[in-house]
Order: structure tokens, then C-alpha cells, then sequence
């Protein structure tokens, strides 16, 4: 895993990936703190770091699109599926190659309170975990993005379904307001999860009977419920849906100061299931 890791860090600054993703999220983050911390005078780095989530949206797809795809492109994957390293640490070594490059700012950003402190008052614990919070969604990015990169041999394609889903979740808090509340549109709005559900693990397994009790369970489970207490229902796609609003963690520190240690556990748990459906994704392709 050490080998790969070293081989995929080194990969990201021999090309020029990693060091636009690094001048680019430090000079960006640089603007809003010069306009907000040292002409405007607030006192909060967090607010800053805000600004920059927008960076995310292409730096994130710019790093992941090239992991997997471009090894399959080059008909390289085969030598990792035949690696004598287990999957799992050859996806965590290149995992953690991008969650470097994507530290690597927040490093510098470290620097930053400390010169807002120089100038009068500051809040180092506030912007230090929210340089800490910053980095960590990041990561989840991250991982969203190494296995959309895991299910084509296309980078365009990684990249630009990368960014789709990336604004998506940019842009949820306003996607949720436009949602129906209605119990009947809650039931289809389940419905719908189900089915999703039910054709990934088909296409993961192939397996019709396994994918088909799934969705045959599930819808019947759905309609019980809804034909019992309907009201369960009622704004449930906004309520369920709601924590997909991951900047939410984050900007909960920038507004409020206030730091949801579930909205943490939630990022680690979007990190793990990521990096196993990744693993999971191309050990399909060993076996097909």
C-alpha cells in the first residue's frame, strides 16, 4: 500500500494536477481573506474558508477523474487486479495519495489564524476545526469521486460526472425547497429510492432474484406503512434527504460555531462506504 501511495503522490506532482489544485485553493482562499479578514477586519478564518467550497466543485473531479479510469484506459488495472496487495489497500493507497493533496493547502491554511491573531482578536479553536472540517469534506468529495473514476475508462466522463454530483450537493438546501410534502409524494419519493436500490444491486451482483425480492419487499413495506399511518410520509423526502446537505457540517461552523459531531461521523461514514464500493466495483470487473 506504502508503494502505491508513494507512486500515486508522486504521479499527482510530476504532472500538474497537484500543484494547480494546491496554487489555485491557496490563492483563492487567499482573495477572501485579504477582502474579509484584513481590509474588512472579521475576525473568523471559518467565514473565509466558506468562500471556498466553490474550489471543490472542479479541483475535487480534477484530481479523482485520472485514479482508476485512466488505469483501465491503459489496460494498467490488470495489473492491479493481479497485484499480490489486497484491492483494498491498493484503492486505499491511491485514496490517501488524494486526500495528501487535498491536505496540503489546508496545511498553509493553518498559518492564517495565526495572522488575523496578529492583528487583534481571533478565534483559533472555531477556524481550526473548521480548517480541519474543510479538509475532511474534501476527503468525502474525494471519495465520491475515486468511484464515479472506478466505473468508466473515461476521464471526461469521471470528471464531468464528478462535477455534476458535486453542484448537486452544492446546490441541495434549494433542490430540497422545491420538493413536495405531501404524504403520497413521500411514498413515491421512497418508491423511487427503492428501485434505485434494488437495480444497483443487480447491477453489482446480477443477480434478478436477489435485486427483485429487494424491490418487491420494499415496495410492500412502503405501502403498509403509508396505508397505516400515512403521515409518516408527510415532508419525509426533505427530512430523509436533508442530511445529503454536506456543506451543511461545515458551514454550521462558519455561521454558528457550532460543530455537529454526528455530521462528522456521518463524513467518515461516507468515506468508508465509498472506498468499499469502490473496491467492490472493480473487483466486479476481475470476476466479469
Amino acid at each position: 500500500m506504502l508503494a502505491i501511495y508513494k507512486r500515486e503522490l508522486k504521479s499527482y506532482f510530476q504532472s500538474m494536477t497537484g500543484p494547480v489544485f494546491v496554487a489555485f485553493l491557496i490563492a483563492f482562499t487567499g482573495i477572501y481573506f485579504m477582502a474579509y479578514n484584513m481590509t474588512a477586519g472579521y475576525p473568523y478564518f471559518s467565514y473565509t474558508l466558506s468562500g471556498s467550497l466553490i474550489v471543490f466543485l472542479v479541483g475535487v473531479p480534477l484530481i479523482t477523474m485520472r485514479s482508476f479510469s485512466e488505469e483501465r484506459k491503459n489496460k494498467t488495472d490488470q495489473m492491479l487486479l493481479t497485484a499480490p496487495v489486497s484491492l483494498g489497500k491498493v484503492v486505499l493507497g491511491k485514496y490517501l495519495a488524494m486526500s495528501t493533496v487535498i491536505a496540503m493547502p489546508n496545511i498553509v491554511f493553518c498559518v492564517f489564524p495565526f495572522i488575523i491573531k496578529s492583528q487583534g482578536t481571533a478565534y483559533l479553536t472555531v477556524d481550526y476545526i473548521s480548517i480541519g472540517v474543510f479538509f475532511l469534506l474534501g476527503c468525502v468529495y474525494a471519495a465520491i469521486g475515486m468511484f464515479l473514476s472506478a466505473l468508466t475508462e473515461s476521464q471526461i466522463i469521471a470528471f464531468i460526472s464528478t462535477f455534476g454530483i458535486l453542484l448537486v450537493l452544492y446546490l441541495w438546501d434549494g433542490i430540497l425547497s422545491m420538493l413536495p410534502s405531501s404524504a403520497v409524494s413521500g411514498l413515491v419519493g421512497v418508491l423511487i429510492l427503492i428501485t434505485v436500490a434494488a437495480f444497483y444491486v443487480w447491477h453489482m451482483t446480477g443477480n434478478p432474484v436477489l435485486s427483485g425480492g429487494i424491490e418487491i419487499v420494499g415496495v410492500i413495506a412502503g405501502v403498509v406503512v403509508y396505508v397505516v399511518r400515512s403521515e409518516v410520509y408527510e415532508n419525509l423526502l426533505s427530512n430523509l434527504l436533508g442530511r445529503l446537505a454536506l456543506a451543511n457540517v461545515f458551514t454550521d461552523i462558519t455561521s454558528n460555531s457550532i460543530v455537529d459531531v454526528t455530521g462528522i461521523a456521518m463524513y467518515l461514514s461516507i468515506i468508508i462506504v465509498f472506498v468499499f464500493l469502490t473496491v467492490q466495483a472493480i473487483q466486479k470487473r476481475r470476476w466479469s
